[in-house]
């Protein structure tokens, strides 16, 4: 509603999808001239000092990909894993592939004791993280149209379906629920955002069942190399006045200098978004190991579709996986999702 009014504020946090449709609205600066700027933009060396994919992801396809956003922090999807379990199961580490997921999953999967191998979210970015460790993406950026049926979706849902229907994968019973039965030893493996790293080490320390070895890893892939899903709200600037935009604009550079971006990771838990940082991060990563560990999976990230209309989409990417889950044919239904999904797209374009 601000965006017709002009009462607007300096700057606003939004998901790359809701900056698109904040710009469908005309509502927003391009940051690429100030990014650009020869006196307050960024020097070729701090450019090449931010995670290239996090710059990426705030590149709006519906807009010529220019950039409406500049990224703060970051987070990503990764599997949470209860290492000593494994070893009890006589695994030596944590699945590389879809397939040792699921027999591992299946191994730890005792109805008489009350354990499962993995509890499914039926979020969207679980969705898109599946899709995108098998080499495949969710959205065709030159074609600039949602591609939610390819063969790698439907080796993915296949496989939770499969996986549910076996008995080896189970819904999460309420919210941050795979939380608490994984820090109960009751789930072998959840996946979730790296930001909930605390609060994970926290229902472990706290829990009943007592302390274990745990950790995180790449979601299960196909390829050489792993195909992780980043995500996190930039920060854009609204149309105000020159002046008002080039203090923003200030200000986002200051609050993502080395510095600041350093004091922010550790306040907050999220990622930095400069590659530097890590230099002065060692203490940190020795006290938490799995953050260490997920950060130096940043180089293989990948964002999901930075369009207008992609909230929706993501209800209806919901919708799909939970009909998938109650046995429909997995094809059909995702044929089905690839249509509604370019329908809301082009009833949000620009």
């Amino acid at each position: 509603a601000a965006l017709t009014t002009g009462d607007v504020p300096a700057l606003v946090v939004p998901y790359q999808n809701q900056a698109a449709a904040y710009q469908v609205a005309e509502g927003l600066v391009s940051l690429d001239p100030y990014i650009n700027h020869p006196e307050y933009g960024l020097s070729d060396e701090d450019r090449a000092d931010f995670f290239q994919s996090f710059l990426v992801s705030d590149q709006l396809p519906q807009f010529g990909g220019e950039a409406f956003g500049f990224p703060p922090n970051r987070s990503m999807e990764v599997l949470f894993y209860n290492a000593d379990w494994l070893a009890e199961l006589g695994y030596d580490g944590p699945p590389q592939t879809p397939e040792q997921f699921q027999e591992m999953a299946c191994a730890a999967t005792d109805p008489d004791a009350g354990t499962v191998g993995y509890e499914i979210s039926t979020d969207a970015s679980r969705f898109a993280s599946f899709v995108f460790a098998r080499g495949g993406d969710i959205y065709d950026y030159e074609n600039n149209q949602f591609t939610l049926d390819t063969p790698e979706a439907v080796a993915s849902m296949q496989l939770m379906q499969d996986m549910f229907s076996e008995g080896c994968a189970v819904l999460i019973a309420e919210r941050f629920g795979d939380q608490t039965d994984f820090a109960n030893r009751k789930t072998l493996f959840t996946i979730g955002s790296s930001s909930g790293l605390p609060f994970y080490r926290q229902a472990i320390d706290e829990s009943e069942a007592g302390p274990f070895e745990w950790s995180v890893a790449a979601i299960p892939y196909t390829g050489d190399e792993p195909v992780l899903n980043i995500y996190g709200a930039s920060v854009s600037i609204p149309k105000t006045t020159p002046e008002e935009q080039l203090a923003a604009w200030l200000f986002v550079k200051y609050y993502t200098n080395p510095d600041s971006q350093a004091r922010w990771a550790r306040a907050s838990n999220y990622f930095p978004v400069r590659e530097s940082v890590a230099d002065g991060l060692g203490d940190y990563f020795e006290a938490d190991p799995a953050y260490e560990t997920a950060f130096q999976l940043l180089q293989y990230g990948k964002t999901e579709a930075p369009v207008a209309g992609y909230d929706n989409v993501r209800d209806e990417m919901a919708e799909a996986y939970s009909r998938i889950l109650n046995g429909e044919d997995v094809e059909t239904v995702l044929t089905e999702l690839n249509e509604k999904a370019n329908q809301i797209l082009a009833e949000s374009a620009p």
